[in-house]
């Protein structure tokens, strides 16, 4: 299952864009407009961004170019009606990693997503995990956020790479156990909460005010980087 914002401010489209990505067993998130995709795309980790060139308030190659300046490297599908080669050029250039063209076949749109995520998939072997200004690399266990870098400890490293396997899902302080300790150790509840303390600390701008590593009252937590 793959994250995948789009950005479609035709309401059918993007209906079906959204119906047919989550048919196929994605997660899919919808903004209708320039502004609030590129923000959504900034504040939030996707595993691929469908985004139309003519949008409201700010434009496709607008809202590439900004998320490109900023870091993101998620990969892009862009579309259109146009059908100039200058301006598939353009969205190229400016960072886009496929552009397809309106009216498109659903076949053809499921290929090219297929294809980004895999090619995404392989290049990500480095394993970093990005969200909001907090950028964890994997393979140096380390979190950096600004000039700050950290450490992660064995089981921080372990719990953070179980949330990022299951981002947006509730996981249970059973399932962590089992993911971050074992299923055979007996860790209490409390030792479980303190250790997710320590990762807010290190990957939440504000700790106290979580934005990324939730609490879901009675069940567990959430990770929605």
């Amino acid at each position: 299952m793959a994250r995948i914002l789009v950005v479609e401010d035709e309401p059918g489209i993007a209906l079906a864009l959204e119906d047919d990505l989550t048919m196929e067993g994605h997660q899919v998130q919808v903004a209708s407009d320039g502004p609030s995709g590129a923000k959504a795309a900034r504040e939030a980790r996707f595993d691929l961004i469908v985004l139309d060139v003519m949008l409201p308030g700010k434009d496709g190659f607008e809202v590439c170019r900004e998320l490109r300046r900023a870091g993101v490297r998620t990969p892009i599908l862009m579309f259109t009606a146009r059908t100039q080669e200058a301006e598939k050029v353009l969205g190229l250039e400016l960072g886009a990693d496929d552009y397809v063209t309106k009216p498109f076949g659903v076949r053809e749109l499921r290929a090219r997503v297929m294809a980004l995520l895999r090619r995404s998939q392989a290049a990500g072997a480095e394993r970093v995990l990005r969200f909001g200004e907090t950028e964890v690399d994997f393979d140096r266990a380390e979190v950096r956020r600004g000039l700050e870098t950290w450490t992660l400890t064995q089981t921080e490293f372990k719990l953070l790479e179980l949330f990022a396997r299951s981002r947006g899902r509730i996981l249970t302080r059973d399932q962590l156990v089992e993911g971050a300790w074992g299923a055979s150790t007996f860790v209490t509840d409390r030792v479980v909460d303190n250790h997710i303390g320590n990762l807010r600390r290190k990957i939440e701008p504000d700790p106290d005010e979580p934005r990324f590593l939730l609490n879901v009252r009675g069940l567990g937590y959430r990770f929605d980087g």
